[in-house]
């Protein structure tokens, strides 16, 4: 709150700020209640529980009413006065600028790693415009955001629909900053499951790999077989019955499963979407002007 104060006073226009409480469990809600009394430019909306980080940015965006619009996390691992840079940007016809990391302070190599993997994958593979070391602190335009706004899927990958969406984009470099307190709620596993939602919902080639993996187990059984009817035709048994039986079924069934288990993870996610519920749900709001 100090450091987003400082900013606004440094500010040449007027800010709204929307602080958004993704059901968390501490006292959290009663600080932002708190600041919220305490100044008007200060709003506050607070979710009835935890609905992911993806979706908590989603509202906070929908509160938004400005003609730039600021996506950033509270842990000032996104520096606030990197904004007056995206401004200078924006007044230059820039839709959307984003912060790009060029270092990563504080965290491990493995981190730093799994990151750097994790962007040029998603570049190469499943979209090629996707902006690399970017996470979702950016500026966007009033007219981007509203474009951004008509795509309410509920499996949201934000800074894929931003690159999908297109305008004028350009990248601000900074440092990014060891966090100023907690721990990340994104250990590996939910980074996995991040990817894997961010594939999903942009490509098909998970599918189009799970196909070639079934045709390889296939066509492994298939030589097989061939191989089995050679010998016998030739005269030549193996090893009686039960060894290739069970060698065709294990390859054969794992590749079916394999091309079922993708391609459930698409019909659950359409499952998902038509279901046609919100993407979140409001508990309290302070503040917040309609």
């Amino acid at each position: 709150m100090e450091r987003l104060l400082s900013l606004l006073d440094r500010l040449p226009c007027p800010a709204q700020v929307v602080l958004v409480n993704d059901g968390s469990s501490d006292a959290t809600i009663v600080k932002l209640r708190d600041a919220a009394l305490a100044a008007a430019r200060f709003e506050v909306l607070s979710l009835a529980r935890n609905f992911g980080h993806q979706v908590a940015a989603t509202a906070g965006l929908d509160a938004a009413r400005g003609d730039a619009i600021v996506l950033m996390d509270a842990d000032l691992q996104d520096p606030p006065e990197l904004v007056l840079d995206m401004l200078v940007e924006y007044e230059k016809g820039y839709d959307v600028v984003y912060a790009q990391r060029v270092q990563r302070a504080g965290e491990t190599v493995f981190k730093r790693a799994s990151a750097w993997l994790f962007y040029r994958l998603m570049r190469a593979l499943v979209y090629k415009d996707l902006p690399v070391d970017t996470g979702d602190y950016r500026l966007v335009s009033r007219r981007f955001l509203d474009a951004l706004n008509h795509m309410r899927e509920t499996h949201r990958f934000l800074r894929g629909m931003v690159a999908w969406v297109g305008f004028p984009q350009i990248a601000v470099p900074f440092v990014r900053a060891p966090r100023a307190a907690g721990e990340t709620k994104y250990p590996l596993a939910k980074m996995l499951r991040f990817a894997w939602t961010a594939a999903i919902s942009f490509s098909p080639l998970p599918l189009q790999v799970a196909f070639w993996i079934g045709m390889a187990f296939f066509s492994v059984g298939a030589a097989f077989t061939g191989f089995a009817l050679i010998s016998w035709m030739m005269g030549k048994y193996l090893v009686p019955g039960w060894m290739s039986v069970i060698c065709v079924m294990c390859l054969g069934t794992g590749g079916l499963m394999i091309l079922m288990g993708v391609l459930g993870e698409y019909v659950a996610r359409i499952y998902e979407e038509i279901k046609g519920r919100p993407l979140y749900v409001v508990s309290d709001r302070f503040n917040i002007k309609k």
